[in-house]
């Protein structure tokens, strides 16, 4: 078990916290970053991209003339690709780009994404965070005692004040517990997790 220090929100160490060495000082297995980023990206792509073909385009029901004896090219709509405002030949249409990764690989991301953190030094387990309202002034205070520039703070979803405090931050975001993703956490240069959340994710990725 690796034991890692749980700080209060002016920084000051109010105890210690054991989690397993499998998630949070394990083995970092950057290979399978690649794979987890580049799909939960595919799956954020809206793929509803498309352009009007010939059959789409309104117009261009009559052959704009006679097939022979004009001395120009045979022609049968003003609405073929080959015409201004006609449509468009193999344009793009909707599709979707989401691709599922295996659960086991997406469990081995997530665990080597916290591990990475934990060794970088850049992992900060607080006892707690329940602002009383949202403010954001104030969450930026605590990040900064905290040292979490560009943090990413995860905690209940049903910690809405804090949630509502983080998210105008300027390169930090809240993410609820069920939500944490190894792209999120890579591209914080922080992660900032409370005392509960942090046991919850042992147990989950367990």
């Amino acid at each position: 078990m690796a034991k890692f220090d749980v700080y209060d929100l002016e920084k000051k160490k109010v105890g210690e916290l054991e989690l397993a060495d499998a998630i949070f000082a394990g083995e970092v297995n950057e290979n399978l970053f690649y794979e987890v980023v580049k799909a939960k990206l595919a799956s954020d792509r809206s793929g509803t991209h498309a352009v009007k073909n010939r059959s789409l385009v309104s117009g261009g029901g009559k052959k704009p003339w006679k097939q022979k004896h004009t001395g120009r090219a045979r022609q049968g709509s003003t609405r073929a690709s080959q015409w201004v405002g006609g449509g468009k030949a193999m344009g793009p249409k909707p599709r979707d780009y989401s691709y599922d990764v295996p659960k086991k690989v997406r469990k081995a991301a997530l665990r080597s994404a916290l591990s990475l953190r934990g060794q970088d030094g850049k992992l900060v387990i607080v006892q707690e965070w329940k602002p009383a309202a949202p403010k954001t002034s104030a969450a930026a205070k605590v990040l900064a005692k905290l040292g979490a520039a560009k943090a990413l703070v995860v905690d209940a979803a049903a910690n809405g004040s804090l949630a509502r405090s983080v998210r105008n931050l300027d390169g930090s975001d809240f993410l609820a517990v069920e939500g944490l993703n190894v792209y999120d956490i890579l591209k914080h240069d922080t992660l900032v997790l409370t005392a509960d959340t942090a046991k919850k994710l042992e147990e989950v990725l367990s």
